[in-house]
């Protein structure tokens, strides 16, 4: 079969399954339907012609004639007593199967019992298949049982005319067809009903992790604004009063202090317009790609230490061990630490406290101590505490990070915090 003959395929498989489903929500809407339609299919395929021809094989000359002899023949009355006991209970057979299936066999073996065949035997066969298929899994040995009495007796009825061996063989190959594909159809039914739960799950956590994706992305947006926008507003607003005092006393001092304030404005405005483009580049697509700047480091520390002291706070760094080496994730998360804590310095104390800063890399672990002598109060109130030692400390987290921060014994208020730098397979910094 060439392409072009599957291509051409394609839109008769599209209107079979479409019908399919018409079919399936036209059946669990008017269920009774299916089952009536059944019933009167096989009363004119197995019922309508022993009524027509007074019983299996007479009238049409094709049964021998001793196995005609070999039965009894009912009245029309009586055919059709058993006709209906054995074709009505199928409106049962996928609400009640065991009971259809109880039903019909008991006629079964009734007529037999009369030695009468009848071609709506056939419905014993369709409850078996019905019963595999709608019925529990538990009920079914007993009908097995019940179909191989049932077959047995129809063997020994016939042995007039056929070997018993082979009317069995027979009898019971036909119950197997129908209980294994009943079994089979219960199966395949089974399966698409796991791949649609399936599906419909996968779907559902595509959606969680979507969602968590997006808060995730919120917290780090807000978390970088937070940092960006709390330490220079800080430091401006620093600066600002310094140089109101110093306007009078020295003008030189007030130029400097609007001269940082100016500096410390377009570092503040390059910052967030770096976060903001990174989220228009994200909603509108990739034209008009904002120009983006690397994110801070280590490297940058320095320069917001020289921003701090020239706010009137006099800070003391040093590093220990190969900062430089590490990654960026790892030095992003430094840098943000340090900023918040020096922000936090800068907000609660007075000018001229001293801060000393410290960056120690040991093996696999980093350690930042931040401490001034400044008054050992809280910082601030507690909102705003808590969003900057959250800050910290989500921060911390992603590398399996600890933060502490409280007063010092001396006076002056202390922030430690410690990173594992440990390799983490998978991870995603």
């Amino acid at each position: 079969m060439t392409t072009d003959d599957l291509s051409g395929m394609a839109p008769l498989v599209a209107r079979l399954s479409r019908g399919g489903q018409r079919l399936r929500h036209a059946d669990r809407t008017h269920p009774w339907v299916l089952d009536t339609a059944v019933v009167v299919l096989v009363f004119l395929m197995f019922c309508l012609p022993d009524l027509l021809h007074d019983g299996v094989g007479d009238g049409d000359g094709d049964g021998p004639r001793r196995f005609r002899l070999a039965f009894t023949q009912l009245p029309v009355a009586g055919t059709l007593a058993l006709q209906a006991g054995l074709v009505l209970p199928l409106l049962w057979r996928r609400r009640k199967p065991v009971v259809a299936f109880g039903a019909i066999a008991a006629v079964f073996v009734l007529q037999w019992s009369l030695n009468t065949p009848l071609r709506a035997d056939v419905a014993l066969f369709v409850a078996l298949y019905s019963l595999a298929l709608h019925g529990r899994l538990r009920q079914l040995p007993w009908a097995c049982a019940a179909m191989a009495g049932a077959m047995a007796l129809v063997a020994v009825r016939v042995s007039a005319a056929v070997s018993v061996w082979d009317a069995l063989f027979f009898l019971l190959s036909t119950a197997t067809a129908a209980l294994a594909l009943g079994m089979m159809v219960r199966i395949r039914r089974a399966q698409l009903a796991g791949l649609r739960e399936r599906a419909a799950r996968l779907e559902i956590e595509r959606d969680q992790r979507s969602r968590l994706a997006t808060a995730t992305e919120r917290t780090r947006v807000a978390r970088e604004m937070h940092d960006i926008v709390g330490h220079n507003l800080s430091v401006i607003i620093t600066l600002a009063d310094a140089g109101a005092y110093a306007t009078d006393i020295a003008p030189e001092r007030g130029k400097e202090a609007l001269r940082l304030i100016g500096d410390t404005g377009r570092q503040a405005l390059g910052e967030l317009r770096r976060v903001l483009g990174v989220l228009r580049e994200t909603a509108d697509g990739p034209p008009d790609r904002p120009e983006l700047s690397p994110q801070p480091g280590i490297a940058d520390i320095e320069a917001l230490c020289a921003t701090v002291r020239a706010a009137g706070l006099e800070v003391v760094y040093r590093t220990s061990g190969d900062v430089d080496a590490l990654d960026g994730g790892v030095q992003l998360t430094v840098y943000r630490i340090v900023q918040e804590a020096l922000t936090n310095t800068l907000k609660h104390s007075d000018t001229g406290t001293r801060v000393y800063l410290a960056i120690l890399v040991e093996d696999s672990r980093l350690t930042i101590r931040v401490k001034d002598t400044g008054p050992a109060t809280p910082p601030g109130p507690p909102n705003e505490e808590g969003h900057g030692l959250v800050g910290m400390r989500e921060r911390a987290a992603l590398y399996d990070g600890t933060v502490s921060a409280g007063p010092t014994a001396a006076g002056g208020w202390n922030v430690e915090a410690v990173l594992d730098l440990t390799p983490q397979s998978g991870a995603d910094r």
